[in-house]
């Protein structure tokens, strides 16, 4: 039987504290845990200060008290802060001009990165902890973020990924008092290779009304300057011009047209009861073991009954089939990373529920600053390879030879 480990309290002080007080009430508004809180607070500023002191050659001494209030994740704290006779002490714990207790501001960060909008955070604040917070407190508190994405989005990248997703998704961004689309391009990166796990990570986010050839030129351009050396493979979601320009900045990329998002385009054309026997239908052209034995299988679609009933998807496989059969050329352990990308659409999913929140966004930087949190928080998620990474990553040594090399080597 294992033995119990020393409490890291003493159970005589945990006695002494809860002493003629029912246990239950220790958690309660204002219970032992808001004392405990308040009496330790209290007793750091105070060594805080004789810290201060004892550095200070000129006979500073102690002057009494001031109260502040601040705000905690549990309630509104009345806190006594020790103050000198020169007002020369700055607590580190609690600044001079700081309201909100260290951990407070983490609190509306994460709440916000959930989805919440502003007004749904005053609500959940004063339900819970009975604290009245204006919504221009926590745009404050979330416009702090704004610096960090700025630092994120300039950091310094890998020479090479073996595989890049560039993905959209459309927001709604109020300009000049109007409401209109935007695009917020979210760079979904999984660096398969780069480390023998197959970590992934976000390379960016950028906004853009109109994209084309110039647009992705401009973010593979800014990929470069951030030391992204080489792509082996860009798998995208027929984003106008991105074929021309990864030809320019990375000519050596093979481009490979999402199939997931080429099917779940194809079923806008049918009805839902047709969908799951076109779905049926469509995988033998993806699943061929060739890209002729795909173009025959399409042309068999096309002249069958589903194909003959909904002509517009037999048209949208041709119109992307020259990006569809590179992936052809790759083993069915390679193909099934490129077309099974769970933890983009479970990204994307987040991605769309926190904008669903919003409506709509008074300006690009707050698009950014939400996109930002969720794209932050949902990375801590990604601990996990792909189950076929490992035999996904001897074909793809064989197929790119030095230049997979190279990234396992980086």
């Amino acid at each position: 039987m294992a033995r119990r480990k020393e409490p890291v309290i003493p159970d005589a002080i945990l006695d002494r504290l809860l002493a003629g007080a029912d246990a239950k009430t220790a958690f309660d508004p204002n219970g032992l845990l808001d004392q405990l809180k308040k009496a330790l607070t209290e007793r750091a500023l105070k060594a805080e200060l004789d810290h201060h002191l004892a550095g200070d050659q000129s006979g500073n001494r102690r002057n009494g008290y001031g109260q502040k209030t601040v705000l905690t994740e549990g309630g509104s704290m009345e806190l006594s802060i020790p103050r000198d006779r020169t007002g020369t002490f700055d607590p580190a714990l609690i600044a001079k001009y700081q309201r909100r207790f260290p951990g407070f501001d983490e609190k509306i960060i994460s709440m916000y990165a959930r989805g919440m909008s502003t007004r749904e955070i005053t609500g959940h604040l004063r339900e819970l902890y009975g604290i009245e917070v204006s919504a221009d407190l926590i745009s404050t508190v979330t416009d702090a973020v704004i610096e960090e994405v700025t630092t994120w989005q300039n950091r310094p990248l890998e020479a090479i990924y073996p595989l890049v997703f560039l993905d959209a998704i459309r927001v709604k961004i109020r300009d000049e008092g109007l409401v209109r689309n935007k695009a917020i391009h979210v760079a979904i990166h999984v660096a398969i290779g780069v480390r023998a796990d197959g970590a992934k990570e976000v390379l960016g986010l950028w906004i853009e009304q109109n994209e084309g050839a110039k647009f992705w030129l401009r973010v593979l351009n800014e990929l470069r300057n951030r030391g992204v050396e080489d792509i082996l493979l860009a798998v995208v979601d027929g984003l106008k011009g991105f074929p021309e320009a990864i030809a320019a900045a990375y000519p050596e990329t093979i481009v490979q047209t999402c199939i997931v998002h080429l099917l779940r385009h194809s079923m806008e054309f049918a009805s839902w009861k047709d969908r799951k026997a076109i779905a049926a239908a469509l995988k033998t052209v993806y699943d061929a073991v060739d890209d002729k034995a795909a173009e025959l299988a399409l042309s068999a679609f096309e002249d069958g009954p589903w194909g003959e009933k909904y002509a517009a998807i037999g048209k949208a496989w041709r119109r992307a089939w020259q990006e569809v059969i590179p992936f052809f050329a790759f083993p069915r352990e390679v193909r099934r990373i490129l077309y099974t990308t769970n933890a983009i659409e479970a990204l994307n999913s987040k991605l769309r529920r926190a904008v669903r929140a919003r409506g709509h966004f008074p300006n690009d930087e707050a698009a950014l600053k939400l996109l930002f949190l969720v794209l932050n928080r949902a990375e801590k998620d990604w601990k996990m390879p792909p189950r076929e990474w490992t035999a996904a990553k001897a074909q793809m040594a064989v197929i790119f030879g030095e230049r997979f090399a190279k990234a396992m080597n980086a």
